[in-house]
Parts: structure tokens; C-alpha cells; sequence
């Protein structure tokens, strides 16, 4: 059974629990990934499988790309990701890893790219406290001293600073399932996951 599946974040609305407790939940387009490569310790020395998902036109997709679909005999896809498997003759290309797979899972661990910030600076990036807003106060949003004098005369590595936020790829274990469509392949998972409307992100059964 592969662990992990594809989909893309649809955005977020609440659902009522079984005792009526309003729950905020993300709604994710989960699947159906389609097994385009198989790998085994025989062939590649380690257990995986290979899935894509994601509807593309076919002259989007460059020749080597193009040339690896058509050996493996299924439609290009737009997104592929390899998974590690414990025996990957137990799949075959072609097959579907749907949402289905993940309705008697519980929890889940969500991966994806945060929406990117810009440059920020450090009360926003690092919630750092402003400085006083007084008259001749001119340190309200400075990040202040950011170091020693005769030593160790050098900023320290890993110095909380102004720079760019955001745009990194996250990972948010262990959040509930909540609910499960098979038939128009969504999944509802407790809570907020990284990415904006329409970004990709991995599901893995936590």
C-alpha cells in the first residue's frame, strides 16, 4: 500500500462534529495519483514507487519527460513524487492510489510550500516587540543591537534578522482526518496547511 498521496488545496470552510462542535477544516482535492514508475532492490537497489498527479497537455511536457511517460504507457502528469514502498513488486504501473486508500486513516502528516512573504522585518518575521513611540523616538521598528563590541566583534550565526519569509517548504504532522468523499476524491483535514488556493501538497499517513 503506498503511505502517501497528491492533491491540491481547494481552501477552507467548517463542518459540524458528531456533537455539534463547529470545526474548521481544509479541503483538499486528494488524487487519484496514477503509478507511472516502479522500483525495486533488484533494479534501483531500494523499494519505491513513483506517482504523479495533475492533468497537463502533452507538447507542455519536454521530449525526455514525454519519452518517460510514453515507456511507462500512462498520461503525462504535471507533479511526480517517488515514495518508499516495502515491496514495490506488489504495484505495477498504471495503478490508481486514490482517497479512498486514507478513509480508515486517522491522522495525517501535510507537506507543502508557505506562501511567500517578501522581504520582512523582524516584527513581523520573528515577532520582535516595537520600540517606544514617543516624540524623538526614532527605534519603533528597528531590530536594535545585534551583537557585542570588542568581542566576539562579529554578528553570531543564526541571529534572528530582517530577510525573506515565507516560500519555504513545511511540514504539519499529525492532524486529524476529519472526513473522506471517495466519490469526488476530497479530503477534509482539521485545520490550517501550508500553501495558498490551488497549491500542491503531499498527504503521508502519519
Amino acid at each position: 500500500m503506498v503511505s502517501m498521496i497528491l492533491g491540491r488545496k481547494l481552501g477552507m470552510t467548517q463542518v459540524f462534529d458528531e456533537e455539534d462542535n463547529v470545526v474548521p477544516v481544509t479541503v483538499i482535492q486528494a488524487g487519484p495519483c496514477t503509478v507511472s514508475q516502479v522500483k525495486t532492490e533488484s533494479t534501483d537497489g531500494y523499494e519505491a514507487v513513483q506517482i504523479g498527479f495533475g492533468d497537463v497537455k502533452p507538447h507542455k511536457v519536454n521530449k525526455p519527460m514525454a519519452g518517460h511517460f510514453k515507456k511507462a504507457g500512462v498520461e503525462p502528469q504535471r507533479y511526480l513524487r517517488e515514495v518508499r514502498v516495502e515491496s514495490g513488486e506488489e504495484h505495477k504501473v498504471g495503478d490508481k492510489v486514490t482517497v479512498a486508500d486514507f478513509s480508515e486513516v486517522k491522522a495525517v502528516d501535510v507537506t507543502g510550500t508557505s506562501k511567500g512573504k517578501g522581504f520582512q522585518g523582524t516584527i513581523k518575521r520573528w515577532n520582535f516587540t516595537s520600540g517606544p513611540k514617543a516624540h524623538g523616538s526614532r527605534n519603533q521598528r528597528e531590530p536594535g543591537s545585534i551583537g557585542q563590541c570588542a568581542y566576539p566583534a562579529r554578528v553570531r550565526k543564526g541571529l534572528h534578522m530582517c530577510g525573506h519569509m515565507g516560500n519555504e517548504r513545511v511540514t504539519v504532522k499529525n492532524l486529524k482526518v476529519v472526513r473522506v468523499d471517495a466519490e469526488q476524491n476530497l479530503m477534509l483535514i482539521k485545520g490550517a496547511v501550508p500553501g495558498g488556493k490551488n497549491a500542491l501538497v503531499s498527504i503521508r499517513m502519519a
